[in-house]
């Protein structure tokens, strides 16, 4: 029901044709959409502190995700559900047991790590840019780590 009566709103207390009018007389705003994805990437690539900072949470005290954890990431125009996946390698293994449903993929990787951990990291990104329930989805690649002196360039990664 319309809080407006005769031309004025008695919950903000404005004429029609100012702004509140839009916030308090035509009801809540429609929901935002809603994203699921999975953010997948080798231990210690920098994945928690990524949606940490994307939800402004304080980055101490982060802990390296040890199964798996679920963030909501909210934003001006939507919601990403994000299901961040641990990357340490007796979880890998279970990694596409969470892909369903997904809509998209984030792939963090450290530019600064080992050629041996880059290598890894490698193959756990074809493997999942081949998986039938990821292969089709947008997938946004990330190079964390770039103010490390050992980081290696788009080119090189």
């Amino acid at each position: 029901k319309s809080n407006c009566s005769l031309g004025f709103c008695f919950v903000c207390f404005a004429l029609p044709w100012q702004c509140f009018r839009a916030l308090c007389c035509k009801g809540p705003p429609p929901p935002r959409p809603e994203y699921d994805l999975v953010c997948i990437g080798l231990s210690g690539s920098g994945k928690t502190t990524l949606l940490s900072q994307l939800c402004s949470e304080s980055p101490e005290n982060i802990v390296s995700t040890t199964g798996f954890s679920i963030k909501a990431v909210p934003f001006q125009n939507a919601i990403l559900n994000v299901k961040e996946l641990g990357g340490a390698d007796n979880i890998r293994k279970y990694w596409s047991r969470y892909y369903q449903g997904s809509q998209g993929v984030i792939f963090v990787l450290d530019s600064a790590s080992s050629e041996d951990d880059l290598e890894t990291a490698r193959n756990e990104l074809h493997s999942a840019l081949q998986h039938p329930q990821l292969c089709t989805l947008p997938f946004l690649i990330l190079a964390n780590h770039q103010d490390k002196p050992a980081a290696r360039s788009v080119q090189e990664v």
